[in-house]
C-alpha cells in the first residue's frame, strides 16, 4: 500500500513527493524500494503489487520498475479496506488459492532477516487455519501513535514448535492515552499493531462480505485483469466509504490470530519516530546532513541537505526541518500540529 501523503513528514513529505517515495533514512533508497527489496524475499517480484493513488502511479513505476499491470491505481483515497478490497478480488480472479502479504510501503525494518521469519511462520498458520493474522510488535515504551493488540490464548500449528509466537486476539484498541498505554505496557501481553496482515484470499473475502458487504458488492466484478477493469474500479471507489481495515473488518472478526514479531519495526509515521531509529551524537542529537553544526543543544532532530550549512547553538528538544524551500522548526513535544502547519504553504 503506497497511497498515503504522509503529512506528518511535512515538510519533506508533500502531496506532489510523499513521504514513501523520499529516502528519508540517508541509505540511497526510498522507502518504497526497500519494501519491495524486503518483500522480494519472501515472494518472487512478478507477485508483488503496488496499490497507490493514480497521482503516484508514474512515480512508483519509476522507482520499481514495476509494469503497469502490478501497479493498482486507486483513483480517490479511501483509506485501506478499500484498497485491500480490490486487491483481493484482482488476486482472487488470477488463483482464488492465493495468500496475501499486506504491507505499508513506509516502513522501517531492521531485522528483515526477523521479518522473514515472522510472516513465513503468519503465512504458514493462515494457511493451515484460515484464520486473519496479524502482526504484533513486542512495545518498547508506551507510545499513544500505536494501536495495541491484546494477545489472548497461545495456538499451535500442526507443524511449527510450540513457541512459535501465535496468539488468538483478544481485542483491538485505536491510540489509547498515556495512562492506559503504561498500563499496557505493564501488563506484558499487549503488541502494537504494526498493520501488516496476512491472510487466504478467500479469508479475506468471506470477511468483507460478513462484515462490508456493500464494500464488498461494489468491488465484486468479472472485470479484473482485463481492459475495463480500471473504468470498473474508479467507479467503486468513487462510490465506496473511507475506512480502514482495522474498522472494517480486524475489530468484528473472531478469526484473529497475532503473531509475535521483534524486527526493529516502526512505522515512520512522525519526525518523533524517525528521531527514534536513527543514530545519535553524545548529546541525544539525530543529525541528516553533512555540515550541520550543534553547540549546547541536546534532544533534536535536524534534516537539512547536505550542502546546507547549519549551526544551532541552545536548542533543545526541537525538530529542525529544511526541505522544498521551507524551514520547519518545532518543539519535538508538538510534533501532532505539524500537520495543521502544513496548511499555512497550502499543502
Amino acid at each position: 500500500m503506497a497511497g498515503g501523503v504522509g503529512s506528518r513528514f511535512w515538510p519533506i513529505s508533500q502531496q506532489s513527493h510523499p513521504k514513501q517515495f523520499l529516502d528519508i533514512l540517508g541509505t540511497g533508497k526510498t522507502l518504497i524500494q526497500m519494501t519491495v527489496a524486503r518483500l522480494k524475499r519472501l515472494v518472487p517480484e512478478e507477485h508483488i503489487y503496488i496499490l497507490t493513488n493514480s497521482k503516484y502511479s508514474d512515480l512508483a513505476k519509476e522507482q520499481t520498475g514495476f509494469p503497469e499491470e502490478r501497479i493498482l491505481k486507486e483513483p480517490v483515497m479511501k483509506n485501506t479496506a478499500p484498497c485491500i478490497a480490490y486487491a483481493a478480488h484482482k488476486i482472487s480472479a488470477l488463483n482464488k488459492n492465493a495468500n496475501l502479504i499486506v504491507a505499508s510501503s513506509d516502513h522501517l525494518i531492521l531485522d528483515e532477516e526477523g521479518f522473514v521469519r515472522t510472516v513465513n511462520v503468519a503465512l504458514q498458520h493462515a494457511g493451515e487455519s484460515g484464520d486473519i493474522v496479524a502482526l504484533g510488535i513486542v512495545p518498547t515504551r508506551p507510545d499513544t501513535g500505536y494501536g495495541y493488540i491484546e494477545a489472548g490464548i497461545s495456538l499451535r500449528l500442526k507443524k511449527s514448535a510450540p513457541d512459535s509466537g501465535i496468539f488468538k486476539v483478544g481485542r483491538f484498541t485505536e491510540k489509547p492515552e498515556l495512562a492506559q498505554a503504561k498500563k499496557f505496557l505493564d501488563a506484558g501481553n499487549y503488541f502494537w499493531n504494526s498493520g501488516i496482515f496476512v491472510w487466504r484470499c478467500d479469508t479475506i473475502l468471506k470477511a468483507l462480505d460478513e462484515f462490508q458487504p456493500g464494500l464488498n458488492l461494489l468491488f465484486t466484478s468479472n472485470k479484473y485483469n482485463s481492459s475495463s477493469e480500471q473504468e470498473f474500479v474508479n467507479r467503486a471507489f468513487e462510490s465506496c466509504q473511507s475506512i480502514s481495515i482495522d474498522y472494517a473488518v480486524m475489530e468484528h472478526a473472531k478469526n484473529v490470530a497475532m503473531v509475535a514479531a521483534d524486527f526493529g519495526w516502526s512505522d515512520l509515521g512522525t519526525w518523533g519516530s524517525l528521531y527514534t531509529q536513527l543514530p545519535k551524537d553524545k548529546d541525544s542529537n539525530a543529525v541528516t546532513g553533512k555540515s550541520v553544526k550543534l553547540s549546547d543543544s541536546a534532544g533534536n532532530i535536524v534534516h537539512v541537505p547536505h550542502d546546507k550549512k547549519v549551526v544551532i547553538h541552545g536548542l533543545n528538544d526541537f525538530i529542525v526541518v529544511e526541505a522544498n524551500g521551507i524551514l520547519m522548526i518545532v518543539p519535538r513535544e508538538d510534533e501532532q500540529k505539524i500537520r495543521e502547519l502544513s496548511k499555512y504553504f497550502g499543502e
